[in-house]
């Protein structure tokens, strides 16, 4: 993983997000965001998301602005048994956020980090959907995955412009390292607990519990949009 050799083992520990206490909902707040791990078979809306993306949003995701033909390169090597894709839905099932969780092998770690494990992390939101705090979540379910895998690093890649991302880094707590226009953000996880356990699998129900009636919801759109004198 580029800039690992950079990395020095941080004190910090990551706030456990995860367990605070959620307070009083407020009468006006956002809808809740459902985070679902997205299958292989989603490959397809994987590429419909990213083509989406503007050139200015190619190039803070990739580093690069990347053109139509690599991004389709990009998703179709994908190894879906090996990393993790986090992903949000929307009503017409389009992922309106992404969130890549890349495993590094552990050859690939450099010299005195062989017995660590670590993650690197990349996301992109939708245009639309940006503001509604998608891509901090998507980064809190990805460290809390990384945590119930053993992952002892995560570790974001970026340009230093990236505002979004130096949020979230910052927001963590995550150690920071600046280069030449490019920051290397690090964050030492604390080890699992049976909360943060439960907590996976419970998102992980209630999101694919989501996704399952926004689907059936827009089936029988489709199939009343056949009926005669039916109006959608």
């Amino acid at each position: 993983m580029p800039g690992l050799e950079k990395f020095v083992e941080s004190k910090d520990v990551m706030p456990d997000m995860l367990t605070a206490p959620v307070g009083p909902v407020e009468p006006r707040e956002r809808p809740a965001i459902r985070i679902k791990a997205v299958p292989e078979r989603d490959r397809r809306r994987l590429l419909m998301h990213f083509l989406a993306l503007g050139d200015s949003d190619r190039l803070l995701r990739f580093g690069s602005i990347l053109p139509d033909e690599l991004i389709t390169r990009y998703v179709q090597h994908l190894d879906f048994n090996r990393d993790m894709v986090f992903g949000v839905y929307d009503d017409k099932l389009h992922l309106v956020g992404v969130g890549h969780l890349a495993f590094t092998p552990k050859e690939n770690l450099p010299r005195g980090q062989e017995g660590e494990r670590a993650a690197e992390f990349g996301v992109s939101v939708s245009e639309a959907a940006r503001g509604a705090g998608i891509g901090s979540k998507l980064f809190e379910r990805a460290a809390m995955h990384c945590r119930n895998a053993e992952i002892d690093t995560l570790y974001m890649h970026c340009l230093s412009s990236n505002r979004v991302m130096m949020h979230i880094a910052k927001k963590a707590g995550m150690e920071i390292q600046r280069d030449h226009g490019e920051a290397d953000a690090y964050l030492k996880l604390p080890p699992a607990s049976p909360g943060t356990v439960l907590r996976e699998a419970v998102e992980e129900q209630v999101a694919s519990l989501d996704y399952t009636v926004k689907a059936q919801t827009r089936a029988a759109k489709k199939l009343l949009g056949t009926l005669p004198g039916f109006k959608n």
